[in-house]
């Protein structure tokens, strides 16, 4: 059989965008057997040692009770915004695992699943969290310790970009509450701390994973800002004997969210298989993953089994800090805000 590939019209940007995404997850479709069932799910860039530990296990569990029925789990990965808006634009997700709620809720406003898609699932449809911590070279040649070290002059720092990537986002988020909180809330003081640490940034990846390249393996920066969960795994493909791990005095906790695409689900019929995938990632078994994968787990049984793993953090959110995504992003990210303003007072 032979795979049709379609050029893209100019005239149609979104389209284009996500058919690159779209056309490869049809060529593992035509490759299923006639008895397979077949789920894609959209996630965020860093989450892929993840979702190859889990999506197995969900497999097997499925197969207990849906005895000779294949099944197959599709992943696409990039950064959460970039991947909200390839489902918004095409990308046939079953489900969405991203790494902050603005993103899912885009997919939201775009009429692919209900606005209150957060109350469907424990703990705000989040199993899992992570924190943004500092990942330096061997011996920390650059001594860096708490933010203030990011804005030094000669000091690289590497972090993704925050208009597509959640980690970017977080990070962002938390230099501005560290910097106001030293300078008694002054919003005015923290868009100048901005303006410095962003003045260190030599590239903007769109995800996490790219700026984790960026760094690990081409070389580039002195230090990077990245999900707590995303440490192991340089370490592991990287070298352990490489690379520091920096807890700075405040960071942010980032909640993991999940959902299930309904209108996609269910013009696939896989309305059923979507709702299961969803809460098997609350089971003890998933929860275990998450540990074992640098994720803090919400059940706290099982996060207390792995305290040693995971440092003490003192943390803010979103919800306390900024009063909420929602108004962050107007705030921060939209088209005119704090970011554009920092991004146009750097000089290189």
């Amino acid at each position: 059989m032979t795979l049709f590939r379609p050029q893209p019209s100019s005239r149609f940007p979104a389209a284009r965008r996500a058919w690159p995404a779209i056309i490869g997850i049809a060529a593992a479709v035509l490759a299923l057997p006639a008895n397979a069932a077949e789920l894609l799910n959209a996630s965020y860039d860093v989450a892929r040692s993840l979702y190859q530990d889990l999506n197995p296990a969900f497999v097997a569990e499925w197969s207990k009770s849906h005895k000779g029925e294949t099944l197959q789990i599709d992943q696409s990965h990039g950064g959460s915004s970039k991947q909200a808006r390839a489902v918004i634009d095409g990308l046939e997700a079953d489900v969405v695992s991203m790494n902050n709620p603005l993103d899912i809720d885009a997919v939201a406003k775009a009429g692919l699943l209900p606005a209150d898609w957060q109350s469907r699932l424990p703990n705000h449809s989040s199993p899992s969290w992570s924190a943004i911590l500092f990942i330096v070279r061997k011996g920390n040649p650059k001594g860096i310790h708490d933010w203030d070290d990011l804005i030094k002059p000669g000091v690289q720092v590497i972090v993704p970009n925050p208009k597509t990537s959640g980690n970017g986002r977080y990070s962002y988020l938390a230099a501005w509450q560290y910097a106001r909180s030293k300078a008694n809330g002054s919003d005015d003081a923290a868009l100048a701390f901005e303006k410095k640490l962003f003045g260190n940034v030599p590239v903007l990846d769109t995800g996490g994973r790219g700026a984790t390249t960026t760094f690990a393996q081409r070389g580039l920066g002195d230090v990077l800002l990245t999900f707590e969960n995303e440490v192991g795994l340089i370490r592991s493909e990287f070298g352990a004997d490489q690379f520091e791990v920096v807890v700075p005095s405040l960071t942010v906790r980032a909640d993991n969210p999940i959902a299930r695409v309904d209108k996609l689900a269910a013009k696939k019929g896989n309305t059923e298989l979507a709702q299961a995938y969803l809460q098997f990632h609350y089971t003890p078994a998933a929860q275990e993953i998450f540990a074992h994968n640098g994720l803090r787990p919400i059940d706290e049984k099982v996060l207390k089994a792995h305290a040693a793993e995971f440092p003490a953090l003192k943390l803010f959110d979103v919800d306390q800090a900024f009063g909420g995504w929602t108004k962050a992003q107007a705030e921060h990210f939209a088209d005119g805000g704090s970011f554009d303003r920092v991004i146009a007072g750097v000089q290189h």
